[in-house]
Protein backbone atom coordinates (compact mmCIF):
# COMPACT_ATOMS: atom_id res chain seq x y z
CA UNK A 1 0.00 0.00 0.00
CA UNK A 2 2.74 2.44 1.16
CA UNK A 3 4.24 1.63 -2.18
CA UNK A 4 1.34 2.49 -4.31
CA UNK A 5 1.58 5.94 -2.44
CA UNK A 6 4.79 6.28 -3.16
CA UNK A 7 4.42 5.42 -6.86
CA UNK A 8 1.46 8.03 -7.49
CA UNK A 9 3.04 10.54 -5.50
CA UNK A 10 6.37 9.60 -7.67
CA UNK A 11 4.11 10.09 -10.72
CA UNK A 12 2.42 13.39 -9.48
CA UNK A 13 5.54 15.08 -9.29
CA UNK A 14 6.98 14.26 -12.26
CA UNK A 15 3.71 15.31 -13.85
CA UNK A 16 4.00 18.69 -11.68
CA UNK A 17 7.86 19.64 -12.76
CA UNK A 18 6.86 18.79 -16.19
CA UNK A 19 3.90 21.46 -16.29
CA UNK A 20 6.22 23.75 -13.83
CA UNK A 21 9.14 23.56 -17.04
CA UNK A 22 6.21 24.26 -19.76
CA UNK A 23 4.92 27.46 -18.14
CA UNK A 24 8.94 28.41 -17.37
CA UNK A 25 9.13 27.91 -21.10
CA UNK A 26 6.76 29.95 -22.28
CA UNK A 27 7.19 32.65 -20.19
CA UNK A 28 10.95 32.23 -20.97
CA UNK A 29 10.81 32.22 -24.55
CA UNK A 30 8.40 35.52 -24.68
CA UNK A 31 10.91 37.47 -22.56
CA UNK A 32 13.59 36.27 -25.19
CA UNK A 33 11.50 38.16 -27.63
CA UNK A 34 10.97 41.44 -26.06
CA UNK A 35 14.45 41.59 -24.77
CA UNK A 36 15.23 41.68 -28.81
CA UNK A 37 12.54 43.53 -30.24
CA UNK A 38 14.30 44.86 -33.33
CA UNK A 39 15.34 40.92 -34.47
CA UNK A 40 11.76 40.08 -33.42
CA UNK A 41 9.99 42.99 -35.43
CA UNK A 42 11.82 41.98 -38.42
CA UNK A 43 11.17 38.19 -38.27
CA UNK A 44 7.32 38.73 -37.35
CA UNK A 45 6.87 41.23 -40.04
CA UNK A 46 8.07 38.49 -42.94
CA UNK A 47 6.01 36.46 -41.52
CA UNK A 48 3.18 38.30 -41.08
CA UNK A 49 3.82 39.12 -44.75
CA UNK A 50 3.75 36.02 -46.03
CA UNK A 51 0.84 35.21 -44.54
CA UNK A 52 -0.97 38.23 -45.19
CA UNK A 53 -0.72 37.87 -49.13
CA UNK A 54 -2.48 34.61 -49.78
CA UNK A 55 -5.11 35.64 -46.91
CA UNK A 56 -5.83 38.54 -48.53
CA UNK A 57 -6.23 37.10 -51.86
CA UNK A 58 -8.77 34.25 -50.34
CA UNK A 59 -10.36 37.49 -49.24
CA UNK A 60 -10.71 38.98 -52.75
CA UNK A 61 -12.04 35.63 -53.87
CA UNK A 62 -14.11 34.84 -51.38
CA UNK A 63 -15.96 38.39 -51.89
CA UNK A 64 -15.95 37.91 -55.87
CA UNK A 65 -17.36 34.40 -55.53
CA UNK A 66 -20.52 35.96 -52.70
CA UNK A 67 -20.68 38.83 -56.05
CA UNK A 68 -20.82 36.37 -58.47
CA UNK A 69 -23.27 34.50 -56.13
CA UNK A 70 -25.58 37.34 -56.33
CA UNK A 71 -25.69 37.23 -59.82
CA UNK A 72 -26.13 33.82 -59.96
CA UNK A 73 -29.12 33.99 -57.83
CA UNK A 74 -31.04 36.65 -60.06
CA UNK A 75 -30.89 34.71 -63.31
CA UNK A 76 -32.87 37.42 -64.78
CA UNK A 77 -33.33 36.83 -68.24
CA UNK A 78 -34.69 40.34 -70.12
CA UNK A 79 -36.87 40.13 -73.47
CA UNK A 80 -36.89 43.74 -75.19
CA UNK A 81 -40.17 44.06 -77.12
CA UNK A 82 -40.62 45.79 -80.46
CA UNK A 83 -41.51 49.79 -80.42
CA UNK A 84 -45.09 48.59 -81.61
CA UNK A 85 -45.50 46.02 -79.29
CA UNK A 86 -48.37 48.43 -76.94
CA UNK A 87 -49.28 47.90 -73.14
CA UNK A 88 -51.97 45.66 -74.07
CA UNK A 89 -49.80 43.26 -76.07
CA UNK A 90 -47.03 43.19 -73.51
CA UNK A 91 -49.31 42.23 -70.90
CA UNK A 92 -50.53 39.73 -73.18
CA UNK A 93 -47.61 37.93 -73.79
CA UNK A 94 -46.01 38.12 -70.16
CA UNK A 95 -49.37 36.29 -69.00
CA UNK A 96 -48.30 33.72 -71.58
CA UNK A 97 -44.86 33.52 -70.39
CA UNK A 98 -46.50 32.90 -67.30
CA UNK A 99 -48.09 29.68 -67.86
CA UNK A 100 -45.07 28.39 -69.20
CA UNK A 101 -43.26 25.68 -67.52
CA UNK A 102 -39.72 26.38 -67.60
CA UNK A 103 -40.25 29.69 -66.26
CA UNK A 104 -41.16 30.79 -62.82
CA UNK A 105 -41.69 34.79 -62.93
CA UNK A 106 -42.18 37.34 -65.14
CA UNK A 107 -42.05 41.24 -64.54
CA UNK A 108 -43.14 43.56 -67.46
CA UNK A 109 -41.44 46.74 -67.17
CA UNK A 110 -43.39 49.57 -69.18
CA UNK A 111 -41.61 52.55 -70.56
CA UNK A 112 -42.93 54.74 -68.14
CA UNK A 113 -41.81 52.64 -65.59
CA UNK A 114 -38.36 52.46 -67.47
CA UNK A 115 -38.35 56.69 -67.52
CA UNK A 116 -39.24 56.90 -63.78
CA UNK A 117 -35.91 54.97 -63.41
CA UNK A 118 -33.77 56.58 -65.56
CA UNK A 119 -34.82 60.13 -64.35
CA UNK A 120 -33.53 58.78 -61.09
CA UNK A 121 -29.57 59.00 -62.62
CA UNK A 122 -28.52 62.19 -62.27
CA UNK A 123 -26.62 61.84 -65.35
CA UNK A 124 -29.87 61.49 -67.71
CA UNK A 125 -32.15 63.56 -66.14
CA UNK A 126 -31.13 66.34 -67.69
CA UNK A 127 -30.66 64.83 -70.78
CA UNK A 128 -34.30 63.28 -70.27
CA UNK A 129 -35.60 66.91 -69.60
CA UNK A 130 -33.93 68.62 -73.01
CA UNK A 131 -35.90 65.61 -75.03
CA UNK A 132 -38.71 65.89 -73.53
CA UNK A 133 -40.62 63.37 -71.59
CA UNK A 134 -43.21 61.83 -73.60
CA UNK A 135 -40.51 61.66 -76.66
CA UNK A 136 -38.50 60.04 -74.12
CA UNK A 137 -41.05 57.51 -73.56
CA UNK A 138 -42.09 56.80 -76.73
CA UNK A 139 -38.44 56.13 -77.31
CA UNK A 140 -38.32 53.23 -75.05
CA UNK A 141 -39.66 49.73 -74.83
CA UNK A 142 -41.50 47.70 -72.81
CA UNK A 143 -39.66 44.65 -71.16
CA UNK A 144 -39.68 41.04 -70.24
CA UNK A 145 -37.71 40.42 -67.29
CA UNK A 146 -38.00 36.73 -66.86
CA UNK A 147 -36.95 34.94 -64.05
CA UNK A 148 -36.14 30.77 -65.34
CA UNK A 149 -37.44 27.70 -63.64
CA UNK A 150 -34.75 24.94 -64.70
CA UNK A 151 -32.36 25.70 -67.73
CA UNK A 152 -31.57 29.13 -67.98
CA UNK A 153 -29.77 28.40 -71.42
CA UNK A 154 -32.25 26.70 -73.05
CA UNK A 155 -35.19 29.10 -72.00
CA UNK A 156 -33.00 32.21 -73.70
CA UNK A 157 -33.04 30.48 -76.54
CA UNK A 158 -36.59 29.87 -76.95
CA UNK A 159 -37.41 33.55 -76.01
CA UNK A 160 -35.22 35.00 -79.37
CA UNK A 161 -37.74 32.81 -81.08
CA UNK A 162 -40.56 35.25 -80.18
CA UNK A 163 -42.40 37.21 -82.73
CA UNK A 164 -42.50 40.17 -80.43
CA UNK A 165 -38.72 39.78 -79.45
CA UNK A 166 -36.73 42.83 -80.45
CA UNK A 167 -33.63 41.78 -78.33
CA UNK A 168 -33.19 39.01 -75.77
CA UNK A 169 -30.20 39.89 -72.90
CA UNK A 170 -29.21 37.20 -70.86
CA UNK A 171 -25.47 37.03 -68.64
CA UNK A 172 -24.82 33.71 -68.67
CA UNK A 173 -21.24 33.66 -70.40
CA UNK A 174 -19.99 36.46 -67.99
CA UNK A 175 -20.91 34.29 -65.42
CA UNK A 176 -19.08 31.07 -66.30
CA UNK A 177 -15.88 33.19 -67.26
CA UNK A 178 -16.16 34.17 -63.69
CA UNK A 179 -16.75 30.75 -62.14
CA UNK A 180 -13.81 29.71 -64.47
CA UNK A 181 -11.54 32.79 -63.16
CA UNK A 182 -12.14 31.91 -59.77
CA UNK A 183 -11.40 28.49 -59.62
CA UNK A 184 -8.40 28.98 -61.40
CA UNK A 185 -7.71 32.02 -58.66
CA UNK A 186 -8.76 29.70 -55.95
CA UNK A 187 -5.73 27.00 -57.21
CA UNK A 188 -2.85 29.95 -57.42
CA UNK A 189 -4.00 30.91 -53.80
CA UNK A 190 -3.47 27.49 -52.81
CA UNK A 191 0.04 27.58 -54.39
CA UNK A 192 1.09 30.97 -53.11
CA UNK A 193 -0.16 29.47 -49.16
CA UNK A 194 2.30 27.00 -49.68
CA UNK A 195 5.11 28.47 -51.46
CA UNK A 196 5.19 31.84 -49.00
CA UNK A 197 4.03 28.98 -45.96
CA UNK A 198 6.59 27.31 -46.86
CA UNK A 199 8.75 31.03 -46.46
CA UNK A 200 7.51 30.96 -42.97
CA UNK A 201 8.70 28.19 -42.13
CA UNK A 202 12.49 29.08 -42.99
CA UNK A 203 12.32 32.56 -41.81
CA UNK A 204 11.43 31.33 -38.32
CA UNK A 205 13.97 28.07 -38.26
CA UNK A 206 16.60 30.73 -38.76
CA UNK A 207 15.95 32.90 -36.67
CA UNK A 208 15.63 30.13 -34.04
CA UNK A 209 18.79 28.55 -35.47
CA UNK A 210 20.68 31.76 -34.39
CA UNK A 211 19.18 31.64 -31.22
CA UNK A 212 20.35 28.09 -30.47
CA UNK A 213 23.85 28.75 -31.66
CA UNK A 214 24.02 31.75 -29.00
CA UNK A 215 23.34 29.56 -26.63
CA UNK A 216 25.14 26.39 -27.68
CA UNK A 217 27.22 26.12 -24.58
CA UNK A 218 24.23 26.90 -22.20
CA UNK A 219 22.63 23.68 -24.10
CA UNK A 220 25.69 21.85 -24.16
CA UNK A 221 25.94 21.62 -20.26
CA UNK A 222 22.29 20.55 -20.07
CA UNK A 223 23.15 17.91 -22.41
CA UNK A 224 26.30 16.80 -20.24
CA UNK A 225 24.14 16.70 -16.96
CA UNK A 226 21.31 14.30 -18.47
CA UNK A 227 18.88 16.76 -19.83
CA UNK A 228 16.40 15.32 -22.05
CA UNK A 229 15.95 16.41 -25.68
CA UNK A 230 12.19 17.27 -24.60
CA UNK A 231 13.55 19.58 -21.69
CA UNK A 232 16.35 21.46 -23.95
CA UNK A 233 14.08 21.76 -27.21
CA UNK A 234 10.92 22.96 -25.57
CA UNK A 235 11.84 26.81 -24.66
CA UNK A 236 12.61 27.09 -28.83
CA UNK A 237 9.39 25.50 -29.58
CA UNK A 238 7.68 28.43 -27.85
CA UNK A 239 9.60 30.67 -29.57
CA UNK A 240 8.58 29.76 -32.50
CA UNK A 241 5.43 29.47 -32.27
CA UNK A 242 5.27 32.98 -30.26
CA UNK A 243 6.83 34.28 -33.72
CA UNK A 244 4.00 32.50 -35.50
CA UNK A 245 1.30 33.65 -33.18
CA UNK A 246 2.88 37.39 -33.43
CA UNK A 247 2.94 37.03 -37.11
CA UNK A 248 -0.91 35.77 -37.58
CA UNK A 249 -1.44 38.46 -35.26
CA UNK A 250 -0.38 41.53 -37.17
CA UNK A 251 -1.09 39.63 -40.48
CA UNK A 252 -4.93 39.65 -39.22
CA UNK A 253 -4.84 43.57 -38.24
CA UNK A 254 -3.32 44.63 -42.10
CA UNK A 255 -6.10 42.74 -43.29
CA UNK A 256 -8.68 44.66 -40.64
CA UNK A 257 -7.01 47.82 -41.56
CA UNK A 258 -7.19 47.17 -45.67
CA UNK A 259 -10.87 46.07 -45.14
CA UNK A 260 -11.91 48.98 -43.18
CA UNK A 261 -9.95 51.39 -45.87
CA UNK A 262 -11.93 49.37 -48.50
CA UNK A 263 -15.27 48.84 -47.11
CA UNK A 264 -17.27 52.22 -47.32
CA UNK A 265 -16.02 53.35 -51.00
CA UNK A 266 -16.69 50.06 -52.41
CA UNK A 267 -20.17 49.99 -50.87
CA UNK A 268 -20.46 53.80 -52.57
CA UNK A 269 -19.24 51.89 -56.25
CA UNK A 270 -22.27 49.18 -55.88
CA UNK A 271 -24.10 51.83 -54.79
CA UNK A 272 -24.13 53.37 -58.19
CA UNK A 273 -25.20 50.55 -59.62
CA UNK A 274 -27.62 49.94 -57.36
CA UNK A 275 -26.58 47.12 -55.50
CA UNK A 276 -26.35 46.79 -52.03
CA UNK A 277 -22.52 44.76 -52.03
CA UNK A 278 -21.08 44.87 -48.97
CA UNK A 279 -17.16 43.77 -48.21
CA UNK A 280 -16.78 41.06 -46.27
CA UNK A 281 -13.83 40.71 -44.06
CA UNK A 282 -12.70 37.74 -41.81
CA UNK A 283 -15.47 36.60 -39.37
CA UNK A 284 -13.91 35.81 -35.64
CA UNK A 285 -13.83 31.52 -36.24
CA UNK A 286 -11.79 31.75 -39.29
CA UNK A 287 -9.51 34.26 -37.84
CA UNK A 288 -8.97 31.84 -34.76
CA UNK A 289 -8.09 29.58 -36.86
CA UNK A 290 -5.62 31.51 -38.48
CA UNK A 291 -4.10 32.60 -35.83
CA UNK A 292 -4.10 28.67 -34.45
CA UNK A 293 -2.14 27.60 -37.81
CA UNK A 294 0.55 30.07 -37.22
CA UNK A 295 1.26 29.33 -34.24
CA UNK A 296 1.77 25.71 -35.36
CA UNK A 297 3.69 26.92 -38.06
CA UNK A 298 6.07 28.43 -35.59
CA UNK A 299 6.17 25.60 -33.61
CA UNK A 300 7.07 23.17 -36.44
CA UNK A 301 10.06 25.57 -38.09
CA UNK A 302 11.35 25.81 -34.60
CA UNK A 303 11.33 22.08 -33.93
CA UNK A 304 12.54 21.02 -37.35
CA UNK A 305 15.70 22.87 -36.73
CA UNK A 306 16.17 21.97 -32.70
CA UNK A 307 15.51 18.40 -34.17
CA UNK A 308 18.34 18.56 -36.34
CA UNK A 309 20.63 20.44 -34.05
CA UNK A 310 20.30 18.08 -31.09
CA UNK A 311 20.95 14.96 -33.42
CA UNK A 312 24.15 16.79 -33.96
CA UNK A 313 24.99 17.47 -30.59
CA UNK A 314 24.01 14.67 -28.73
CA UNK A 315 26.54 13.21 -26.70
CA UNK A 316 28.00 9.48 -27.71
CA UNK A 317 26.22 7.21 -25.86
CA UNK A 318 23.21 8.50 -25.42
Amino acid sequence: MNERTSDRQGHAGRFGTWLDHHGYSIVASLGRLLRKPWATLLTVGVMALALALPLGLWLVLDNMARLGGEVRASREIAVFLKQDIDLTQAQAIAGSLRARGDVAAVQLVTPAQALAQLRKRPDLAAAIDALGSEAAQASLPSVLRISPRGDELLLAESLKTLPAAERVQHDALWRERLDAWLRFGGRAVQVLAALLGLGALLVVGNTVRLDIQARREEIGVLQLLGASDGFVRRPFLYLGAWYGLAAGALALGVLTLAWMALRQPLADLAGEYGSNFALHGLDPLPALYVLVAAGLLGWLGAGLVTGHFLRQTRPVGR
